[in-house]
């Protein structure tokens, strides 16, 4: 699951350091809402506003581990 979220985001923000700890700081609010909105379609889960906190965008590990929260939510 990690390999291919960093392929997706690899294609919508090739700009965006994914091996970074500080991925969120990188990011501006299209940014955010881009991973939201393509991480909901892929994956068929619910992500919103209010996921889109520093702990959940920190780095791919923590937007991996929202999106396994969430599919686990189903």
């Amino acid at each position: 699951m990690k390999e291919h979220i960093r392929t997706l985001l690899e294609d919508l923000l090739p700009l965006v350091d994914l091996d970074s700890d500080f991925l969120f700081a990188e990011l501006d609010s299209l940014g955010v809402t881009t991973i939201l909105m393509v991480l909901s379609q892929e994956y068929g889960i619910e992500l919103e506003a209010k996921d889109a906190t520093p702990k959940n965008l920190r780095s791919l590990d923590s937007i991996v581990e929202m999106v396994n929260r969430r599919l686990a939510e189903k």
